[in-house]
């Protein structure tokens, strides 16, 4: 079995579910040891370390998470794809990541770092802890991500906005003409929310809006005094302009409660010779400002994380390994060339 496929399998192996990461963030700082790289760890809670890993003068580095979502899954191998919760998302990353590094410091590089992440998969609390925490000899010029992808490089990645909306309403007997009813309320207010116009980008089309829960009421024949629900936009366009357009649609007995972290649209660097994508999902990246330009690459699909068939092709790990050689070398490159 190749290499890379048989360290992806060991990685599986570990669990690193969100919360309980310090198994697998220990066998990466093993690892990174083992390449010769100075390691320390960062403690976001305990338990919960965030792994860096340098050579002496770390201006590129390359990042990946740590945790998983939830859901163990049967871990198998078939000769051409690796299944198994962390296989995609982001087990096979970090697997051909390092494997890229270890071939550059094999042939003296030193100015490579790593980052590994916990808590990617809940808020980044890890990511926003490495950014706050950055310093010397740490000095970043690029930041190159490991996520699925289907090995195609990331031009551009949709924001996110997210809120509780609120509706208030008069308990009263159904039987009556009494109220509003906060559910109806509400219902009107997502009514008008899902058929809104929340900007388009060029390349990552329009912003798309999710009404992810809904709750309330006490019984049907009861007029709900109190409702609420929670909506996600994937934002083309900037925070200030989805909240504008989702105010203007509330109504007198509906409210923005609260609101969780939001950013606008990200752009990514895309390497020479490669051609870059949108892509709709999440990343640490908004929350690592500090550690230079990002790129967006790694094997496996989107559409396989978090799934029960999560699965990433031994194929695309040996790809992904070059395509992210390939590019670091640029990116050293340029380093000299602006000297």
């Amino acid at each position: 079995m190749d290499a890379l496929a048989k360290r992806t399998i060991e990685w599986v192996e570990i669990p690193s579910v969100t919360g309980k990461e310090s198994q697998y963030g220990d066998a990466l700082a093993a690892h990174c040891q083992r390449m010769g790289l100075a390691v320390e760890q960062q403690e976001l809670a305990p338990g919960r370390r965030n792994v860096l890993a340098r050579g002496a003068r770390p201006q590129v580095v390359v990042c990946t998470h740590i945790d998983t979502v939830p859901g163990d899954l049967p871990i198998s191998c078939d000769g051409v794809h690796i299944y198994g919760r962390g296989s995609c998302d982001a087990k096979g990353p970090a697997v051909a990541l390092l494997a890229a590094v270890e071939e550059l410091l094999q042939a003296g590089e030193d100015r490579i770092g790593c980052l590994f992440t916990v808590d990617e998969e809940a808020g980044s609390a890890g990511a926003a802890l490495a950014n706050m925490k950055l310093a010397e000899p740490w000095r970043p010029r690029w930041i190159l991500v490991g996520e699925p992808t289907d090995n195609r490089f990331v031009a551009a990645g949709k924001g996110v906005w997210k809120a509780k909306l609120v509706a208030q309403g008069v308990a009263g007997h159904s039987s009556q003409n009494v109220g509003p009813s906060a559910i109806h309320e509400l219902v009107g207010c997502c009514a008008k929310l899902l058929r809104e116009d929340y900007g388009q980008h060029p390349v990552l089309g329009p912003s798309t809006l999710n009404i992810g829960t809904i709750q309330g009421g006490i019984a049907s024949n009861v007029v709900a005094p109190h409702a609420e629900c929670e909506v996600m936009v994937r934002t083309s366009t900037s925070p200030e302009f989805i909240r504008e357009r989702i105010e203007r649609n509330l109504g007198a007995h509906v409210r923005i409660e609260s609101t969780y972290k939001s950013y606008g649209p990200l752009e990514f660097e895309v390497p020479a010779g490669e051609q870059g994508i949108g892509v709709a999902f999440g990343t640490d990246v908004p929350h690592l400002s500090r550690w230079g330009t990002p790129l967006l690459m790694g094997p496996g699909s989107i559409l396989d994380a978090h799934t029960v068939h999560e699965k990433v092709a031994i194929a695309d790990l040996l790809r992904a390994k070059e395509q992210y050689k390939r590019a670091l070398t640029q990116l050293l490159a340029r380093l000299e060339a602006s000297a």
